[in-house]
């Protein structure tokens, strides 16, 4: 099934004056590409003489594409995989994987250290996170930025793909170290949140970067050095995980344009 351009989008890209992101320009000119009754649409508000031109241009690219060869089949496991994960990211989920599993065996052989697995499960999925759409590690990135589906969507599929691998690991972690799951999972979504919001206006991975950083310094370092958990990991402090979560998750979705801009992705 096909999403057309509302016809409101096609007058703007029809527009000289109005100015539309590089993602959704592309988008619509490769629809029209493929799409008779959108590139009528287009032609409705233009000269007869254009829209004659139009026609012929249209009827060349008809022929041309019946008389071409025969298109690849579509392989619709692979494409539906790609719009939901990519292969880059095996590697950084295999590691974070790895990173808690190290962490639980440490929690086992030094019980004197704070818990390991609390202090990393907010930017355990970060890895994944910053590499989940982003053009440097992505090599289909500038074919996938050019679709509909491109933007935010895609980069919160990605991220889903992610939190399925390091949510299951959290859990099996928490579990096996007594650490409370909430207080695992709730920080581990209230920074995949964050590092979306902040990436509306720095790049996701800068801002996944940025946000593992930080808490590696304030707050991991200073708990292994003291032996005791911070605050911000007590009992007390699930409510205030729980409502950081849902107001970053909806002011990301409030910068949703930003990630069809390509200059402010990386």
């Amino acid at each position: 099934m096909t999403t057309h351009p509302s016809p409101a989008l096609i007058a703007r890209y029809a527009d000289r004056e109005a100015r539309l992101d590089e993602v959704t320009m592309w988008s619509v000119e490769l629809h029209l590409d493929t799409c008779s009754r959108c590139r009528a649409l287009l032609a409705g508000g233009t000269t007869d003489d254009t829209r004659a031109l139009l026609d012929r241009v249209a009827a060349g690219v008809d022929q041309g594409i019946v008389g071409g060869p025969a298109p690849a089949p579509r392989r619709r496991l692979a494409v539906l995989l790609h719009r939901w994960a990519a292969w880059q990211l095996a590697p950084w989920l295999g590691m974070t994987v790895a990173v808690l599993g190290c962490a639980v065996l440490l929690g086992v052989l030094a019980p004197g250290l704070p818990s390991l697995v609390a202090l990393l499960a907010p930017v355990a999925p970060l890895p994944g996170v910053a590499v989940a759409w982003t053009r440097r590690y992505d090599p289909a990135w500038e074919l996938i930025a050019g679709t509909p589906s491109a933007g935010l969507g895609m980069l919160l599929r990605r991220t889903a793909a992610v939190l399925a691998v390091v949510v299951p690991a959290l859990a099996l972690a928490s579990g096996g170290t007594g650490v409370s799951l909430a207080l695992t999972l709730l920080p581990c979504l209230a920074f995949t949140a964050l590092s979306i919001a902040l990436g509306a206006f720095v790049g996701v991975r800068h801002a996944a970067v940025g946000i593992g950083a930080a808490w590696a310094l304030a707050v991991v370092t200073p708990a292994v050095y003291t032996a005791e958990l911070p605050v911000l990991l007590q009992p007390g402090s699930v409510r205030g995980w729980a409502l950081l979560t849902v107001v970053l998750a909806g002011f990301a979705a409030t910068r949703a344009g930003a990630f069809r801009r390509l200059s402010g992705l990386n």
